[in-house]
């Protein structure tokens, strides 16, 4: 599994326009093939962080050169960002817990 954690500063009074472009984003993070999930937080310092999920690095790469998505980085740099970091990682381990599952399996 691929993650991209991608964490951002938005320009001052720019957080309803972003949120639109954003829902765009994620409509074709969506209908790309490997994609798992996204999930998207604004703190409450004002950082926003995004967390996306791909099957693999095919997905992930398919998504990032996305011409749409290029475009929609490229507005991001010239009116939304005031700062942001992107880090694309490679799951080494990963654990689930559910409380219903493990209390059904306890009974």
């Amino acid at each position: 599994m691929i993650v991209t954690v991608f964490r951002s500063r938005l320009m001052p009074g720019l957080k309803d326009e972003y949120v639109a472009l954003v829902e765009r984003m994620v409509e074709l993070a969506r209908a790309t093939p490997g994609y798992l999930s996204h999930k998207g937080f604004f703190a409450d310092d004002g950082e926003r962080c995004t967390i996306v999920e791909f099957a693999d690095e095919k997905g992930q790469e398919a998504w990032r050169t996305n011409a749409e998505h290029m475009a929609a980085q490229r507005l991001g740099r010239q009116k939304y960002y005031e700062a942001y970091d992107i880090q694309v990682c490679n799951v080494l381990h990963e654990a689930h817990f559910k409380r219903d599952a493990a209390a059904k399996a306890a009974s």
